[in-house]
């Protein structure tokens, strides 16, 4: 099946993909713009799954300031090459997380790293868990997605695993 040229470059502006992932999902998908958009998710799950248990020794700190310099956030990314380092994507993604932090304040990374002794006092621990670890946090910038999902996408766009290693977040008077 012939795909259109406007079709992958609209695809591509979308997803940040490449010409030829974008043209495979749309032939996979008949064309369909919302399919392949899906088939381009489900890829990237499957990458960001292989790429897991790589070792991470490289990356970035982060910081962020907000207006009124009343909160500030440090942020450790690490990723497996310095190259990675310097990539706009990557960079991009360290200063969305940063001002996530800044303004969610959430207390941990993901729900393995809350301590038992705090769950026993919640009922809903599932709650306690989406307002409190960034990972499950909806994304600020666009809420229709959570952080580990910014993150997974991140991972299949630039190809290496990359990994929220710890962050602290000062607010002034606390």
């Amino acid at each position: 099946m012939q795909v259109s040229l406007d079709l992958i470059k609209e695809l591509r502006k979308t997803t940040s993909a490449s010409v030829a992932d974008c043209r495979k999902a749309l032939e996979d998908a008949g064309s369909d713009i919302k399919k392949a958009m899906e088939i381009l998710r489900k890829r990237g799950l499957e990458i960001a799954q292989k790429k897991q248990d790589r070792a991470v020794h490289e990356g970035r700190v982060e910081s962020y300031v907000h207006l009124g310099n009343k909160i500030g956030v440090l942020l450790e990314v690490n990723c497996e090459t310095d190259f990675v380092a310097r990539n706009d994507d990557f960079r991009q993604f360290t200063k969305d997380v940063a001002m996530q932090i800044a303004a969610v304040s959430p207390r941990y990374i993901k729900k393995e790293d809350v301590p038992q002794e705090i769950l026993e006092s919640y009922k809903d621990k599932e709650a306690y868990y989406k307002e409190n670890c960034l990972l499950l946090q909806p994304f600020i910038k666009d809420p229709g997605m959570t952080i580990q999902d910014y993150l997974t996408s991140i991972i299949a766009k630039i190809g290496e695993n990359i990994v929220i290693r710890r962050f602290t977040r000062y607010k002034l008077g606390e």
